[in-house]
């Protein structure tokens, strides 16, 4: 395409020699567009305030007497690492270096509470036995739903690829093509109906809308390439967690020339007549040519921009958006190891309708919860001491609003308890009396913590009304030279979502910096006071 064309020549041209360039926040979609824009000649200077990179995507360490235990501390499932080998490659490194990703060759438990229990893998041929031992005739229609998600997913992969400005980027060819295979007012699980009649089939390959923090009975009929992409291209486990990708990244960014300043938070993105200066640092303030911000978009909003200097996303705006789900954390080291469970285990509750609509409600504790297990250690040992075992348990739960729950102690372990119970339900057995090292997150903590909005560890809802043009614009529609990055912007939400919207908003900067760009702007207005750092 052109426009590809034009970002590849200008990328190898170093256009943007000179540029001052600030991303504020040091996640994946910081760490990519850091990545792109130093290799495009940017001076870039990332900066993250706590002590490590990765937000979400970072590590816990806890150490005992018998050793260290690290756990991811958000995302655990690595789907199509392609993106992010691109992402390497065009910056003239080579992915694999420095990062090494194992398949898994079963991609996961799925436990439903009541039985089944199947192991699913990307062997079209044992997925078909194991959905066999729901329903024989679901079984049968297991190879059309992968061929028509093949088509769904080939049709949108161009209109992942790029930003979403205005409605009228809704009629360009590629999404025109793409709509037909959408089915836009349909939900995950009634589009799984045409395939699939038993409720478990369904929410066998439905249950992936929880990455994205919504239920399947919601979440736009589109997200059916969620369970695709599991099947087609397999489940990749980062060995070290996913925090040693970020490290990667980070050891990239800083051999490509980005500076990068740990515990160094951003007060404010300032800006002059509309257009962004620089930023505020502990240290005064800082000029940048452009600033992205890769921080949890409504968090960073209305924390680093004054309501007064947003036009359209004003606080009132934002608090009336949709959020996803959030969750409450277990993070567990324990002695000796889980028998006959594998890497990643999915406990589905016998009602995950009522669980989830308890969920979205956010006004209780749902008793029936179903939980999300990572066992690290049978792939990476080296994530424990010796002779013992991590595991990762995630509960989904609402996340904070006015009336909702209050995450006090007495909460907190409610719900621990609760986690235990389900536990041991999922056939985790024995687990308590092993624990050698507990930590706890909680919604509020996420947000006091992790700086994320109402704890919606997974950021704004992917209904219709919140994707593609309705979602924040990649090149920030309020604020002349403020571009985003991260779940909160378009594409959306999960790690290679994230690194593809990072690659849409590193070419939006290119394009808007190119020599070709700037001469042409000699003939309008210039930008005003954009050499200047002001309040």
């Amino acid at each position: 395409m052109e426009n590809d064309a034009i970002v590849k020549t200008l990328t190898n041209s170093g256009s943007l020699h000179n540029r001052r360039i600030a991303i504020v926040g040091g996640g994946p979609g910081g760490l990519a567009s850091a990545m792109l824009l130093a290799h495009a000649g940017a001076d870039v200077t990332l900066y993250e305030r706590h002590a490590q990179l990765g937000g979400r995507s970072s590590a816990i360490e806890g150490q005992t007497e018998a050793g260290a235990f690290r756990f991811d501390t958000g995302p655990t499932f690595f789907l199509y690492p392609q993106i992010l080998r691109d992402i390497f490659t065009r910056c003239g490194l080579r992915m694999e270096d420095t990062i090494t990703l194992k398949k898994l060759d079963e991609n996961y438990d799925l436990v439903f509470e009541n039985g089944p229990s199947l192991t699913v893998t990307s062997d079209i041929d044992v997925l078909e036995r194991e959905i066999a031992r729901i329903d024989m005739q679901d079984a049968g229609r297991v190879r059309e739903f992968i061929a028509d998600n093949r088509t769904k997913f080939r049709n949108f992969i161009p209109v992942l690829q790029r930003p979403f400005n205005s409605v009228l980027d809704l009629l360009r060819p590629d999404m025109l093509r793409a709509f037909p295979k959408l089915r836009p007012l349909s939900s995950v699980d009634r589009d799984l109906s045409r395939y699939f009649r038993d409720p478990r089939t369904r929410l066998a390959f439905s249950f992936q809308s929880k990455y994205l923090g919504m239920s399947p009975y919601r979440c736009p009929s589109l997200f059916t390439i969620l369970s695709f992409m599991e099947h087609e291209y397999g489940i990749y486990h980062p060995v070290g967690g996913t925090m040693a990708v970020m490290e990667a990244m980070g050891q990239a960014a800083d051999r490509l020339g980005v500076t990068i300043r740990l515990n160094a938070p951003v007060r404010e993105i300032l800006t002059r007549k509309g257009h962004a200066t620089g930023v505020l640092t502990d240290h005064g303030p800082e000029r940048a040519d452009a600033i992205v911000i890769n921080a949890d978009f409504g968090r960073a909003m209305t924390n680093l921009v004054p309501d007064r200097k947003r036009r359209r996303w004003k606080n009132k705006f934002i608090e009336r958006k949709k959020y996803s789900c959030s969750t409450f954390m277990m993070y567990l080291g324990i002695e000796g190891t889980v028998p006959n469970k594998g890497h990643h285990t999915i406990f589905l509750s016998e009602t995950y309708d009522r669980n989830f609509a308890e969920i979205e409600a956010g006004q209780l504790l749902s008793e029936e919860a179903s939980l999300y297990i990572q066992n690290a250690c049978v792939t990476d040992p080296d994530q424990a001491p010796a002779g013992h075992s991590t595991l990762y348990v995630l509960m989904p739960v609402g996340h904070l609003r006015e009336n909702g729950l209050d995450w006090n102690d007495e909460r907190r372990t409610k719900a621990r308890s609760l986690v235990m119970a389900r536990l041991e339900k999922a056939g985790f057995k024995d687990i308590e009396k092993r624990i050698r090292f507990e930590k706890i997150i909680t919604p509020a903590e996420w947000e006091a913590r992790y700086d994320v909005h109402k704890g919606a560890v997974f950021n704004l809802a992917h209904n219709l009304g919140q994707m593609l043009h309705r979602r924040p614009h990649n090149r920030f529609e309020d604020i002349k030279g403020v571009y985003l990055a991260g779940g909160g912007t378009h594409p959306g939400s999960g790690l290679p979502v994230i690194f593809e919207g990072a690659r849409i908003t590193s070419d939006l900067v290119i394009k808007d910096f190119s020599p070709r760009r700037r001469s042409a702007r000699k003939h309008k207005r210039p930008l005003q006071g954009a050499s200047h750092v002001t309040s």
